[in-house]
C-alpha cells in the first residue's frame, strides 16, 4: 500500500477536515480583525495624537532614542526589525489618530522594548528566521518527492526518512508559532499598560485598543493551533506507514 494510500485509509479523513476547520477558523478570524479595525478607525483619539506620534512618545518614555519609526506601504503590514531596530507602520497606523492606530503602533513598540531589555521569547524567535525561511521553501518540494517515491512503490526506508524529515520541519514551524504567542501577548501587555498609564487615551479608547489587539493575538493562537495539527497529522502517517 502506498504511503498516499495510507493517508486516506488508515488516517482516515480526520487530517483534511481538521485543515478544513483550520482554514475556515483562520478565514472567521481574520474577518473580525478586519472589522474591528475597520470599526475602530472611525473613532478619532481625544489626544489627537497620530500613530507616530504615539509610536515615538512610547519609545521616548522607554528611553529608546536610536529606534526608527518608518512608514511601510500596504495593509496590516505593521511590523517590528530588530535586525535594524526599526518600527515599521502601514500608512493608516502611521498617519492614523484613532483607537486602532493607538493600539497597533503601541503594539509595535513594545516589541522594541521587548528588544531593549533582551526578552528571552522575542531573541528565540529572532534566532530562528533563518532556518525557519529554508525549511518553508524546503517543505513542498519533500512534500511533493514523497507523493513520487509512493506513487513507483520505492523502499519504505527512504519514504520514512523523508517522513521524518517533513515531521522535523513541521515541529520547526510549529515550535516557532507557540514561541510567537508569548512574544505577541507580552508586546500587547506592554503596550496596553504604557497607553492606559500616560492616558494616550480615554477609558473608552482603551476598550477599543485591547479589544482590537485581542482578535490580532487570535490569528497567532489560530496559526499555532494549525500548526501543532500538521505536526500531529505527519506522525500519524509515520506510524500508519511503518505498520504496512
Amino acid at each position: 500500500m502506498s504511503i498516499l494510500a495510507i493517508t486516506y485509509t488508515q488516517v482516515h479523513i480526520w487530517p483534511m477536515v481538521i485543515a478544513a476547520l483550520f482554514m475556515g477558523i483562520s478565514w472567521l478570524v481574520g474577518s473580525r480583525l478586519k472589522s474591528k479595525f475597520a470599526k475602530y478607525s472611525k473613532t478619532s483619539l481625544q489626544s489627537g495624537l497620530s500613530g507616530k506620534e504615539i509610536a515615538e512618545k512610547m519609545l521616548a518614555d522607554h528611553g529608546l532614542h536610536d529606534v526608527k519609526i518608518i512608514s511601510v506601504p500596504g495593509k496590516l503590514t505593521d511590523h517590528y526589525n530588530p535586525r535594524d531596530r526599526s518600527v515599521n507602520l502601514s500608512p493608516e497606523v502611521y498617519n492614523g489618530r484613532n483607537a486602532a492606530a493607538a493600539a497597533v503602533s503601541a503594539h509595535e513598540c513594545g516589541h522594541a522594548v521587548q528588544h531593549a531589555t533582551a526578552y528571552a521569547f522575542l531573541g528565540f524567535r529572532s534566532k530562528m528566521v533563518p532556518m525557519l525561511s529554508l525549511v518553508s521553501r524546503v517543505m513542498p518540494f519533500l512534500v511533493l518527492g514523497l507523493s513520487i517515491l509512493s506513487g513507483i512503490a520505492y523502499g519504505q526506508n527512504a519514504i520514512n526518512t523523508i517522513l521524518y524529515i517533513i515531521i522535523a520541519g513541521n515541529g520547526a514551524l510549529a515550535l516557532f508559532s507557540l514561541v510567537t504567542l508569548p512574544v505577541e501577548f507580552d508586546a500587547s501587555k506592554r503596550a496596553l499598560a504604557w497607553i492606559d498609564k500616560t492616558g494616550v487615551v480615554t477609558k473608552s479608547e482603551y476598550a477599543m485598543s485591547k479589544d482590537a489587539l485581542k482578535w490580532a493575538a487570535m490569528t497567532y493562537l489560530v496559526a499555532a493551533l494549525a500548526a501543532v495539527s500538521q505536526v500531529i497529522y505527519w506522525i500519524f502517517v509515520l506510524l500508519n506507514s511503518q505498520r504496512d
